[in-house]
């Protein structure tokens, strides 16, 4: 039985499209003994966001005021579109003196990437890549897959995650975990919201893009000199890519091995994180250790906030 916590509603991007979805996780949550504060948050619509800019930019202030007690986990609604518009203001200097010796855990995937990436650039904050409210505590039947690791990750001072996926050969890498969104990670090239991480371990994922869109953020980021500070490149899921005639063969593999050439830089297939029904929980800005064999790999991280 997970222990209760107080799960505070964040919506930095899109509004959600299925009401009904939310008002499943709204109450699973709740009916597993958690306290659910600011479902007002996933309610907000403007245009097609999730509030208007200083609304959304709200809800991530409000961990700053020391007034408000903070919660155990702040969960994005969803992603979609929205969250670059509200990083010049966000408060950084007071998230991080109130979240830096907090087992407070920040949490969501796909455009919340650029929320993580700002605050680990700007605060030093590590977050999580991880479920969000909608698409997987809303979905119909959730994942157990997803829900054991979400809670393993947020209450686990180090875990091993153990992926079987055929690879090229062995690697061993220590490093920073990040990454997240390809295409939102690539939108904060040349920003002071791109974190500077050198020696790290990069994790990617994205959805509906064709492999030549893949490939081309990718060298965006090789040659920006990005990915030469790298020790490895984790894949996620690339869902949604569609096989064309035009194509001729050219598909997401051979993405993989133009990068492997032209960077040098080991390239790691596999991971269960994306725009996907079961998806592990990662922290972003954590200490990792990767170590990979042809049959599959190894991801041990720690450092991380954790619920106590």
């Amino acid at each position: 039985m997970t222990q209760s916590r107080t799960i505070e509603l964040i919506a930095p991007s899109g509004y959600p499209p299925d009401p009904a979805a939310i008002e499943r996780a709204v109450a699973r949550l709740r009916e597993a003994g958690h306290t659910v504060r600011g479902v007002e948050a996933a309610a907000r619509r403007y245009q097609r966001f999730g509030g208007t800019d200083a609304e959304r930019a709200g809800d991530l202030n409000g961990l700053a005021d020391p007034s408000r007690p903070l919660p155990d986990v702040a969960l994005a609604v969803r992603g979609g579109y929205g969250a670059v518009r509200i990083l010049p203001a966000l408060d950084y200097d007071g998230l991080a003196r109130r979240l830096a010796d907090q087992p407070v855990a920040l949490v969501g995937h796909s455009d919340f990437t650029a929320i993580q990436l700002a605050l680990l650039a700007r605060c030093g904050l590590t977050t999580f890549g991880g479920p969000m409210l909608g698409m997987h505590f809303g979905a119909e039947t959730p994942s157990a897959f997803t829900m054991d690791h979400f809670w393993q990750a947020l209450t686990a001072p180090s875990f091993t995650l153990e992926v079987e996926a055929a690879q090229t050969g062995p690697i061993e890498a220590r490093g920073t975990l990040w990454g997240g969104n390809l295409s939102t990670i690539v939108s904060l090239v040349g920003t002071p919201y791109m974190p500077h991480v050198d020696g790290g371990i990069l994790f990617l994922e994205d959805v509906n893009e064709q492999p030549f869109r893949i490939e081309r953020m990718i060298y965006q980021l090789h040659l920006a000199g990005v990915l030469a500070r790298q020790r490895a490149i984790v894949l996620g899921e690339f869902s949604g890519i569609k096989a064309y005639d035009y194509d001729n063969g050219y598909g997401l593999a051979a993405v993989v091995e133009q990068i492997r050439s032209v960077t040098g830089i080991p390239v790691v297939v596999g991971l269960p994180f994306g725009h996907i029904d079961d998806i592990v929980t990662l922290p972003v800005g954590a200490k990792a250790h990767l170590i990979v064999h042809e049959r599959g790999f190894r991801l041990t991280l720690s450092g991380h906030p954790h619920l106590r």
